[in-house]
């Protein structure tokens, strides 16, 4: 598996990386662990994380998962040195008060977060730095229209983000920096900031993007590809609805399995993977798959894997055969019969799960 640059930055990175946010909720330390080794072993030099892992997001777990991977670095020597190590630093609260107190993102938030991210980790460093969603007023997680009325008198202005990454940087806590959950106008704006003032440029945005929600090629691909800013694409399997497990019942109904995250938890199911038009159009492409031969996951991940838009699919498993299962669909290539069919249904469903 031929790396892939991120950005303008030197990291070189798989083109598949390991996502962990169900450490430490769905998945216990010593899976997590296996599924580590097993990733490394599988030549996978990308890892993602994020402080407020595990998810859902639980004053009790808060942290728990980069502590999970700090703990493998300790027990696994030389371990670090071969992978790009990715997290995020949380914007404000959106009803978890215990994240900095449910305060904003301000330059002292970003480092105070930076610092205890290291700690957890056992690290030095963070090879990728990113910020997990905007502090001002964007419409995100299932959030479709931007509404001006909701917008705050006091926020931490980019150029000020920036500057404190900065002082990351010039310290050694971390190479580069990304976003998350982002839009083209945030994009545009951290460019034209870093270049205006010669301060770190975003190599990444991490979105998501999968056949039930690829509201992204309406406008951010275009950004991010003349700005040459990388996709790190999350939830290509729509959390679980492109795998085809809940193509016999309701998403929340008696035929979703034992454990699974849309069926386990509420918070999930009031958000975009949800929704009954989002289970809807995932039967239709988890059919599609079924009569090419193919399974479900399998269409879903190359999908993700052979879009120009893409520079590196995340990945999140519960054990090490689905981790397996994911990597087997790298170098699955669709033919273009099914990717006009792909096309058929978006123009018929769109994005239900944007």
């Amino acid at each position: 598996m031929q790396k892939v640059q991120l950005g303008r930055s030197d990291l070189q990175v798989t083109p598949i990386c390991l996502g962990t946010m169900t450490f430490g909720e769905q998945v216990d330390e010593a899976t997590s662990h296996a599924v580590l080794d097993r990733s490394l072993e599988r030549g996978i030099n990308f890892i993602d994380t994020a402080e407020m892992y595990s998810v859902p997001a639980r004053q009790e777990t808060y942290g728990r998962t980069e502590t999970f991977i700090g703990n493998w670095f300790a027990k696994n020597p030389g371990a670090r040195d071969k992978l790009v190590l990715a997290t995020k630093v949380a914007g404000p609260s959106r009803g978890m008060p215990w994240v900095r107190a449910g305060d904003g993102m301000t330059a002292k938030d970003i480092v105070a977060s930076c610092e205890a991210s290291l700690k957890r980790l056992q690290t030095d460093v963070i090879d990728l730095y990113q910020i997990h969603w905007p502090e001002r007023n964007v419409p995100m997680f299932g959030a479709v229209y931007y509404d001006p009325s909701k917008e705050r008198a006091h926020t931490t202005s980019i150029h000020e983000q920036l500057e404190a990454f900065a002082g990351l940087v010039k310290a050694g806590k971390i190479r580069h920096i990304g976003l998350s959950n982002e839009t083209p106008w945030g994009v545009h704006e951290f460019v034209r900031l870093a270049q205006q003032h010669d301060l770190p440029r975003i190599a990444t945005v991490q979105n998501v993007y999968c056949l039930v929600s690829r509201g992204l090629e309406n406008g951010l691909d275009e950004t991010m590809h003349r700005l040459d800013v990388s996709l790190l694409a999350y939830s290509p399997l729509g959390f679980g609805l492109l795998t085809g497990k809940y193509d016999k019942s309701g998403a929340e109904g008696p035929g979703a399995p034992q454990g699974a995250r849309i069926a386990k938890f509420e918070s999930v199911r009031k958000q975009r993977w949800g929704r009954p038009e989002a289970l809807a159009a995932a039967r239709r492409y988890n059919q599609l798959a079924r009569d090419h031969g193919m399974t479900p996951t399998q269409m879903a991940l190359a999908f993700c894997y052979t879009k120009w838009q893409v520079r590196s699919t995340i990945i999140g498993v519960t054990s090490v055969a689905q981790f397996d299962e994911d990597l087997a669909a790298w170098g699955t290539t669709l033919p273009p019969e099914v990717l006009a069919q792909i096309d058929r249904i978006r123009w018929e469903n769109r994005d239900p799960a944007a």
